[in-house]
């Protein structure tokens, strides 16, 4: 029985990911296309302000974009039918004699309500798709990872870990972790 507890135990603490942490942009940049050219597979990429070289080469493309304009253009539809429904078959109301359904006077609210609903909604979306709410504990890969340095992961499973490590030493990498 103790035996089995130990082959458990070392199942559990072996390392998952292969960092790479690199001290300037132009190395990071150097890293990341000569492991694109030996393609080897980055998990992900964590960088203190935004490398669109990175962000247009890794892969990853958000739909971020096209959700906002779907939410954008429903909320619209949706905001000019009811306030078409309350103000012209619900509750038609004669001022002056001008006519119930004019257009104009919907737009304002319309805009309003349409930039309303999309800003909520995109952030619900992101808060979702990324695990973001209370309580929830994010891993942390290094602890400069965001501040000032560039840290490249590599899933081990995924790709070669003697390969990256390799690459990550001769491509100027300040420190190499197994996590």
């Amino acid at each position: 029985m103790n035996q089995h507890m130990t082959d458990q135990t070392d199942q559990t603490s072996e390392s998952k990911y292969l960092v790479g942490v690199f001290d300037s942009e132009d190395s990071l940049l150097s890293a990341f296309r000569k492991m694109q050219e030996e393609q080897v597979e980055m998990e992900d990429i964590f960088t203190p302000y935004p490398v669109h070289e990175v962000l247009e080469k890794h892969g990853r493309k958000s739909r971020m974009t096209l959700m906002g304009w779907l939410y954008g253009f429903f909320a619209a539809l949706g905001v000019l039918a009811f306030l078409f429904y309350t103000a012209v078959i619900n509750w038609p109301l004669n001022y002056g004699g001008k006519p119930s359904n004019a257009f104009p006077s919907f737009m304002v609210v319309t805009i309003v309500l349409t930039i309303f609903s999309i800003t909520n909604l995109s952030l619900f979306t992101f808060s979702v798709r990324a695990n973001l709410w209370p309580s929830n504990q994010k891993p942390i890969y290094h602890d400069q990872a965001t501040n000032d340095k560039f840290v490249i992961l590599v899933n081990k499973k995924k790709a070669d870990p003697s390969k990256a490590a390799s690459l990550f030493k001769e491509l100027g990498a300040t420190e190499i972790i197994d996590k």
